[in-house]
């Protein structure tokens, strides 16, 4: 009898590998390329951020595991992203084939049928429901979005705002973010918030910031010229506010973190005439707050907008001094410590754990907590409430 799914085995089991997870992706991609070498044809030169993205994936798979519903959806919306690496249903047998060879070769002796048959089980289980999102999306859209360059401007030396045009309407909400491949780099994806609500002129908005060894970002900062193209990959994110919510509204943003605040604060400035918003915008230089100008235009258009900025690291700034945490952690006790906003943070996944744990700690509800973090040079989301608790032990 096959040996059911099992949520505690799952856990336990992957327990005995996490702390090699890093050689335990590159063993799992240089086995899947032997057994199967014309699947190294979907995938860039570099593989860093796809060893990244397999390691969320299973770290995430393996703490939701409980959750069925939030599982689900995981899986699902992996199912509808990975069409744009050009996954077909017939690749996942070789895949869970390798990842069952690689979990049992680093967990050694430990590893017990029991365990094989768990994770056997999770596999078929998790790869049914890929496949089955995949193909329902390719119903409705597109595995990806050509989209031509019609603006891009440089705010300061390292940040472009890249203003894009999709070749067909392109359905996301504000706060969503999307996967970007540009022409200079194939098959490498990068993920970025989209800072601009949706508009009747489909026209969409990207805050980049070139990084070292960053591939897309320098491309989109230092090589991207008015007439490229860029493809994109579908909608993703759950940083949506909810109409329905009577709550208060708190936006952080440190760096081009601020691309989906100003998304979210354009689309409430449209509807919103109850519920206070406060942005917060975080950035180490006072040289380094960009969109300055689209702020105040939201302010004056949205009474019940508030835009704080914040500077780190310089002496010379008059306004709010300190790292994001420090700023609401002083402004606490006038906001009823932040208990009674929704709450939505996006930035470097050290600043958003930084920040998370200080809320968390004010007695903020975690479900009220809403965050897209990215690690900006491999392109995946973090998992930062994990990181959070890293930072507090």
């Amino acid at each position: 009898m096959p040996t059911p799914f099992d949520p505690r085995l799952i856990q336990e089991s992957f327990a005995l590998v996490e702390a090699e997870a890093d050689k335990l992706a590159s063993h799992f991609y240089a086995l899947l390329f032997l057994e199967d070498p014309s699947l190294r044809d979907l995938f860039p030169p570099m593989m860093d951020a796809h060893r990244d993205r397999l390691i969320t994936a299973l770290v995430t798979l393996v703490h939701r595991a409980h959750d069925t519903e939030a599982l689900e959806e995981y899986v699902r919306q992996l199912g509808r992203d990975h069409r744009r690496f050009g996954v077909r249903p017939e690749h996942y047998g070789v895949v869970g084939q390798c990842l069952l060879s690689t979990l049992r070769r680093f967990a050694g002796p430990r590893w017990t049928a029991e365990m094989d048959g768990c994770w056997c089980a999770a596999f078929q289980r998790v790869a049914g429901l890929m496949v089955e999102a995949a193909n329902e999306a390719a119903l409705t859209a597109p595995p990806w979005w050509t989209a031509r360059v019609v603006g891009h401007a440089r705010p300061n030396g390292s940040t472009a705002i890249v203003t894009l045009e999709p070749d067909s309407p392109y359905p996301y909400k504000a706060g969503q973010y999307a996967s970007v491949e540009t022409m200079r780099w194939p098959r490498v994806w990068r993920s970025y918030s989209i800072a601009n609500a949706p508009a009747p002129d489909g026209l969409l908005s990207l805050h980049v910031k070139a990084i070292d060894a960053g591939w897309v970002s320098s491309a989109l900062v230092h090589h991207t010229y008015l007439g490229d193209t860029v493809r994109l990959g579908p909608p993703v994110g759950t940083m949506v506010c909810d109409p329905r919510s009577q709550r208060d509204i708190l936006l952080v943003g440190g760096g081009t973190g601020l691309a989906p605040m100003v998304a979210l604060a354009e689309e409430l400035s449209r509807w919103n005439d109850r519920r206070r918003v406060h942005l917060y915008f975080g950035v180490r230089r006072a040289e380094d707050l960009y969109a300055m100008d689209k702020l105040s235009m939201l302010v004056r258009r949205d009474p019940c907008l508030r835009v704080v900025p914040c500077v780190s690291d310089d002496y010379r700034f008059r306004g709010e001094r300190g790292t994001l945490a420090d700023v609401l952690r002083r402004q606490a006790l006038e906001h009823d410590n932040w208990t009674r906003h929704d709450v939505f943070l996006a930035g470097p996944g050290p600043m958003v754990a930084g920040t998370v744990g200080p809320l968390l700690e004010l007695g903020v509800d975690e479900r009220r907590i809403r965050f897209d973090s990215f690690d900006r040079q491999s392109g995946v989301i973090l998992d930062v409430r994990r990181l959070a608790l890293a930072q507090s032990a």
